[in-house]
């Protein structure tokens, strides 16, 4: 059995543990051989590409990122669909492992449709793939996340301040809900729950009114909001980049500005950014990630192929790759509501 492997999208904590598994199962079971692609799909389409022993892999459970590298490539526009399977020829792959997140993912089933071997691997710190109750990689972003707000909240308390922070989630806050039920947060603004700047204050004004000089507020960076009571919305800065795709990052800062203008408290924005990518994985994503690698190897030795691996409950079983396409996965609304029990 000859395999690839390649980790596409944004880098994750976990991707290494994936690669590890993929590797030992491979060539510890099946007597197989593994490549692997370096920096996503270019991997494939550009020949950058190595082999994969036992010794490529020791050491590198504990660290964050990928060994391999990734990048945001969308290969039908890259390459071609010619050039991805003159790569597969070339390489005379039997299967291909792809980790990424709901783009990469997304990609990746449109080449399975089209009779290429792939088995899916889903990761993300967003944690919004289809298919899976869980993506490797969001338990060690919540834990970063969760820890910068416990040290939050002294400073917020001894200065009697309001403090906004920003937190990655485009589509789907689950990062920003969990977060704030974690963490305790006062207030948290998600994507799926639109609201208005006046309820955030609102909030912040009943913690006020009881003695509560300080609060922490929770924005995912693709929070959305409704017209107030005057009919405005704030300004959210949306810029793009070169490649025309939105750049999210700055509703922190607006909603700061809003909040200290309305109430008059001293307001600060903390934003987190790519602190939440890094890291060394917790023990939870090494775990999942090792399972999935495992499992991901094991379809492909029975040529299961079109199929991504999934965590349901507590067991590993495989969905339908093209469940990726039904688009991000929300916040399931019960997590919502326990976190709103706390707010303000």
């Amino acid at each position: 059995m000859r395999l690839g492997i390649m980790t596409g999208g944004g880098d994750c904590p976990g991707l290494n543990a994936v690669i590890r598994a993929a590797v030992a199962r491979t060539l510890r079971t099946y007597e197989g051989h593994m490549l692997g692609f370096e920096n996503g799909w270019l991997g494939l389409i550009n020949n950058r590409v190595r082999d994969l022993d036992l010794n490529a892999i020791s050491g590198i459970l504990p660290r964050g990122g990928t060994m391999l590298g990734t990048s945001r490539t969308d290969p039908l526009r890259e390459g071609g669909l010619d050039a991805i399977k003159e790569g597969f020829e070339f390489h005379r792959l039997d299967g291909l492992l792809v980790c990424g997140g709901d783009g990469t993912l997304s990609a990746a089933a449109q080449l399975a449709e089209q009779g290429l071997p792939i088995v899916g691997i889903p990761k993300t710190i967003d944690n919004d793939v289809r298919g899976t109750d869980y993506s490797f990689g969001f338990d060690t972003a919540l834990s970063t996340v969760v820890r910068a707000v416990d040290a939050l909240h002294s400073t917020a308390e001894s200065h009697d301040r309001v403090i906004v922070v920003e937190v990655m989630g485009r589509h789907c806050g689950w990062l920003a809900i969990c977060a704030g039920l974690a963490g305790g947060a006062d207030v948290v603004v998600a994507p799926e729950q639109p609201t208005t700047i006046d309820d955030v204050c609102e909030l912040i004004q009943r913690r006020l009114a009881r003695g509560r000089d300080f609060s922490i507020v929770v924005v995912a960076e693709g929070a959305r909001f409704k017209p107030d009571a005057s009919g405005r919305t704030p300004p959210i800065p949306r810029r793009l980049d070169h490649k025309g795709r939105v750049r999210y990052g700055g509703v922190g800062e607006v909603v700061a500005v809003e909040i200290e203008q309305r109430l008059g408290i001293e307001t600060r924005t903390v934003t987190l950014g790519y602190i939440q990518r890094g890291g060394t994985p917790t023990a939870f994503d090494r775990m999942l990630g090792s399972r999935m690698g495992i499992a991901a190897v094991d379809l492909a030795a029975v040529q299961q192929f079109g199929r991504m691996v999934s965590l349901q409950g507590s067991t590993i079983h495989s969905v339908e790759l093209s469940a990726v396409r039904g688009g991000p996965r929300p916040v399931n609304p019960e997590l919502y509501e326990a976190a709103r029990v706390f707010f303000g």
